[in-house]
């Protein structure tokens, strides 16, 4: 049986107030902790774990914002924080002591606080299905509110939920933006540390279902495979309704670590060329990134 709503903690990293790129119109976004793929090419590594409390970030902050308590765990006092980042940085872990944790009670009263400004909201990450049964209940709880049922529900994900998960949270949801970011097994493997088959399932499931809003692709010059296998790609595409929007991100440099440092960034001229072979295949609109790196 799910848990009680009243019981569930969200374990948030972030949360953006206004956004007008993750999702159509301006929307606030929750951005949970916790990630079960291992990207190279993440730009938020510190998402991927949960604190272990193992106390190096506790020397490391210079404003003396970390403590370990009488639990033994690591605990953050965000008044004396000063948002360096250095416990971030001295975390080998992959994870981060500056969490949140929100009820749904909670998360209503923050998205009703700016509810007039909105035109919804998305659950991003991490990966955000990880914590289904609160984002269930916040959409439920979203729905059934007079003065937030006008706001629509989405989700930012990579696409690894199984089917009976999807169906849980469905009836709330009116979006999910999925990350495609590569077209073989093997390929995706390496790149993000599991194979394709649940997120090509996830997509088919979420576009037959009408709740599939967008598919990203990432193009890495030179390292991933949609460039090599575009023929595949296209097809794929090309099969999807006309109502699913295509987004093609560029990747750079900002917050990775370790091997895709050395990676090339993908400028303008890359991602133009990608996207033309890509569009004349597909003949469908593909959205562009509007930010690119200023080197070669």
């Amino acid at each position: 049986m799910m848990e009680k709503a009243q019981n569930l903690m969200a374990k948030v990293s972030r949360v953006l107030t206004f956004s007008c790129v993750d999702g159509p119109g301006n929307r606030l976004v929750i951005f949970l902790q916790g990630c079960n793929f291992t990207c190279l090419s993440c730009h938020n590594p510190h998402t991927i774990n949960h604190c272990n409390h193992c106390g190096d970030c506790v020397s490391a902050c210079p404003s003396g914002a970390l403590a370990i308590n009488s639990r033994q765990q690591v605990e953050w006092q965000e008044q004396q924080c000063i948002h360096c980042d250095r416990c971030i940085e001295t975390c080998s872990h992959q994870s981060n002591p500056k969490i949140h944790h929100y009820s749904v009670a909670q998360l209503l009263d923050l998205v009703r606080k700016y509810r007039f400004f909105l035109s919804g909201i998305t659950v991003s990450g991490g990966e955000a299905t990880l914590q289904l049964p609160i984002i269930t209940a916040l959409f439920k709880a979203i729905k059934q509110d007079k003065e937030l049922c006008h706001l629509s529900c989405f989700i930012d994900s990579n696409g690894s939920l199984s089917r009976q998960g999807w169906e849980k949270v469905t009836p709330y949801l009116d979006g999910v933006m999925i990350d495609l970011k590569a077209w073989q097994n093997e390929t995706h493997q390496w790149l993000v540390g599991r194979d394709n088959h649940r997120v090509i399932q996830s997509i088919n499931y979420l576009s037959q279902v009408g709740k599939l809003y967008e598919v990203r692709l990432l193009f890495i010059p030179n390292e991933s495979d949609l460039d090599s296998e575009i023929d595949a790609v296209a097809d794929y595409l090309r099969s999807l309704p006309s109502q699913v929007q295509i987004r093609l991100n560029a990747f750079q440099h900002h917050g990775v670590v370790g091997e895709a440092l050395t990676w090339q960034s993908c400028n303008e001229q890359a991602i133009r060329s990608f996207h033309d072979k890509l569009f004349a295949l597909v003949q469908r609109p593909i959205l562009l990134p509007s930010v690119y790196c200023s080197t070669t």
